[in-house]
């Protein structure tokens, strides 16, 4: 049987694709990998097809095995990889023979590593996609011990790229201001520049919640009817403080986006860790 079997998922291990876009008018999110850029970097590694279900390993400690003859590769974090104990190299194709064990260190920079093998994992597709949606609960559950993951068919031809460099991990990341900037001060949009912000525990797939030494303060205290949100969006809570929104982030909101994060961006913040410091630059 051509199978993975997960003997250890660490923190979380999700199945992730490019996620279920068109579907927001009826309450449910893109979700889909949070650091898009690796996942199909991975993908390319073992010659699959974009939209192939891929591992999300956060924060490294996945251990599993294969049941068969596979080609895999790992992009993402910068873990330690071993096969049957002797590591081997990240953002190429290694094979990974049926028995072996493959296992994934915590990363020492980066939060998600991604683990694709040639075939795509061939989960349930739902509304279109194979990705774990951890606030609507669509999607395979997360992964736990024993799970045993079957994979498809989802590769192009060959030949694949022979390696795919690591992800950009990037202490700017550029925004363009809006939709609702003119609620706050002049100050506040000053400030969202030019101080540095830290990335908060409280932080996952739905969004990054960040600290500054002075909140972002608004002209408009009034409330805000709930509208539309968008992957990268900076949403200001009443604390000041602002929330980098994610690949699982709600599809409406209540409080004002002072800005967004681009798209190209989003993939280097899914790699933040608690406790980095990050700025933002405007752009347009």
């Amino acid at each position: 049987m051509k199978a993975l079997t997960i003997l250890q998922p660490g923190p979380l291990c999700t199945v992730q694709d490019r996620g279920r876009p068109g579907y927001a008018s009826i309450g449910v999110g893109h979700s889909g990998a949070a650091d898009r850029h690796s996942h199909d970097a991975a993908n390319r590694l073992v010659g699959n097809n974009s939209d192939a279900a891929t591992l999300e390993v956060t924060f490294g400690g996945l251990t599993l095995r294969a049941e068969f003859d596979a080609l895999v590769a790992v992009n993402g974090a910068h873990v330690t990889c071993r096969i049957d104990g002797t590591e081997h190299g990240l953002h190429s194709t290694l094979t990974l023979r049926a028995g072996q064990e493959l296992e994934l260190s915590a990363p020492t920079t980066g939060l998600r590593s991604y683990l694709a093998v040639r075939g795509g994992i061939d989960a349930p597709v739902v509304l279109g996609s194979r990705s774990t949606d951890t606030m609507s609960g669509l999607g395979p559950a997360a992964l736990s011990p024993g799970t045993v993951l079957t994979v498809g068919n989802n590769s192009a031809a060959w030949p694949a790229a022979d390696f795919a460099p690591p992800p950009s991990l990037r202490d700017t990341l550029r925004i363009t201001f809006g939709p609702r900037e003119n609620w706050f001060t002049e100050r506040a949009r000053s400030l969202l520049l030019e101080q540095p912000w830290t990335v908060t525990q409280d932080s996952d797939r739905v969004g990054i919640r960040l600290n500054g030494s002075e909140p972002l303060r608004r002209i408009r205290d009034s409330e805000l009817s709930s509208e539309g949100m968008v992957l990268g969006a900076l949403q200001v809570p009443p604390s000041g403080q602002p929330v980098l929104f994610l690949a699982d982030h709600p599809v409406t909101g209540g409080y004002p986006v002072i800005a967004v994060v681009t798209a190209a961006d989003v993939s280097a913040a899914a790699q933040l860790t608690p406790g980095t410091q990050i700025r933002f630059r405007a752009i347009g």
